[in-house]
């Protein structure tokens, strides 16, 4: 029997993560994990195509020489400020004798879909259903089989810049490899940190990386909203390097070392002793200084997140509260602060989902987009995906979640 292996690479601002793992019965045994420094990536989007390649390749041959095997594609995740998203509403009308919805008739909502204009630089990442409607009775998750003239679908259609996509497929294939699927990031992480129960009830999930923050908005299973926003972990380490005049890695040490969200969450408020630069001495800082300098851009980044989340009325619907993973939920007391913001109940999302293997090499919210992204999309065959010869055939749809492998068929590739 074939062996189902499959790999994510998560392309990071401030590192590149892949993961090698075998799906059986179901779960996904990590066999192989690699990291690699990423110096060609600045807020999501490929600024040097040859040291971003160089990067997904020592990550990959990591990866790949702890699992003994060799790759040739991977599922790759996109983020970056490029990325937006609507919501579009389209209908089909049944002609079948008998008025049975057969997947016929997903395929023409899905390909009604696809003939929205879209600026020109733009493409379809993903479309993901968030309702369909049957002759205006609303709620059904799995309309095939259902009998009506009529079948109407809310979507969740996700656009990302062409350029964009071109780099990525450019950098990954200088190093060597394919790409199997794109899938947008904070998906990927909501598959790896959240259960059905919260995207049921309502979740907001904050994936906090080096160089932008994904926001991912579920409700009743389904996710509703996205948004990408450019402020995140290397702006805190810039502000504590502008404000005490040290270096960007002794600012980025510190931050890891020490550092705090909140002042609330201080446990104790010592002191600091920093190695000067120059004909600069060292110098000697509380706790509390560097966590005001911290906490100042903490609070700006959720105070953006929670004022969008207001004007798109989507704050009132998680009612399971907040989920923050990625590297920048490490700082000590990020909960504290987003509760305070919020004002709704906040947790830290780790790898949890349906996997088994090297779990403490990534049991960290800094992974959770990688160990999402092996996961690819649940129900399709490998032989049904796109294959990457055209930017146009870059997209793909995204099944994020148990509740639509029934429906896995309305998918298809550009």
């Amino acid at each position: 029997m074939k062996r189902k292996i499959t790999a994510g690479l998560d392309l990071g601002t401030t590192k590149v993560c892949a993961i090698i793992a075998e799906e059986i019965d179901g779960i996904h045994n990590i066999l192989g994990f690699g990291v690699a420094p990423s110096d060609g990536l600045q807020r999501g989007l490929v600024a040097n195509i040859s040291k971003t390649a160089e990067a997904i390749k020592t990550a990959i041959e990591k990866a790949s020489n702890q699992a003994d095997i060799k790759i040739k594609e991977v599922n790759v995740g996109v983020a970056g400020e490029h990325i937006t998203s609507l919501r579009h509403r389209n209908y089909v009308t049944i002609s079948n004798p008998d008025n049975e919805i057969v997947q016929h008739d997903l395929d023409r909502l899905n390909a009604d879909v696809r003939t929205i204009r879209i600026p020109s630089d733009r493409q379809i990442l993903h479309i993901i259903p968030e309702d369909f409607s049957v002759d205006h009775q609303g709620g059904i998750e799995d309309p095939i089989g259902h009998c009506g003239s009529r079948l109407e679908a809310v979507n969740h259609v996700v656009l990302a810049s062409i350029p964009a996509m071109q780099n990525i497929k450019k950098s990954v294939e200088r190093a060597g490899y394919s790409v199997k699927d794109y899938i947008l990031q904070p998906i990927a992480s909501s598959l790896s940190v959240l259960d059905e129960n919260e995207k049921d009830l309502g979740v907001i999930l904050i994936d906090i990386g080096g160089g932008t923050t994904d926001i991912a908005v579920f409700h009743r299973k389904s996710i509703k909203h996205t948004k990408v926003i450019g402020v995140a972990g290397n702006q805190v380490t810039n502000d504590i390097r502008e404000s005490l005049g040290i270096v960007t890695t002794d600012a980025e040490e510190l931050k890891r070392e020490y550092g705090y969200a909140t002042e609330s969450a201080i446990i104790k408020d010592e002191d600091i002793y920093i190695q000067g630069v120059g004909a600069r001495g060292n110098i000697k800082i509380p706790v509390s200084l560097l966590t005001q300098i911290i906490s100042v851009r903490m609070k700006e980044l959720f105070s953006i997140i929670d004022n969008d989340l207001r004007q798109t009325g989507f704050k009132t619907k998680a009612k399971a509260g907040i989920v923050l993973t990625g590297g920048g939920s490490l700082l000590r007391g990020c909960t504290d602060l987003a509760e305070e913001v919020f004002g709704l109940p906040t947790r830290i999302g780790v790898p949890q989902e349906k996997i088994s293997g090297m779990m403490r090499e990534i049991e960290s919210p800094e992974f959770s987009t990688a160990a999402g992204l092996i996961g690819g999309i649940p129900g399709r065959k490998s032989s049904e995906m796109p294959k990457q010869s055209s930017p146009g055939m870059m997209t793909n749809a995204f099944n994020f979640s148990k509740v639509f492998k029934k429906v896995q068929e309305f998918f298809d590739e550009l």
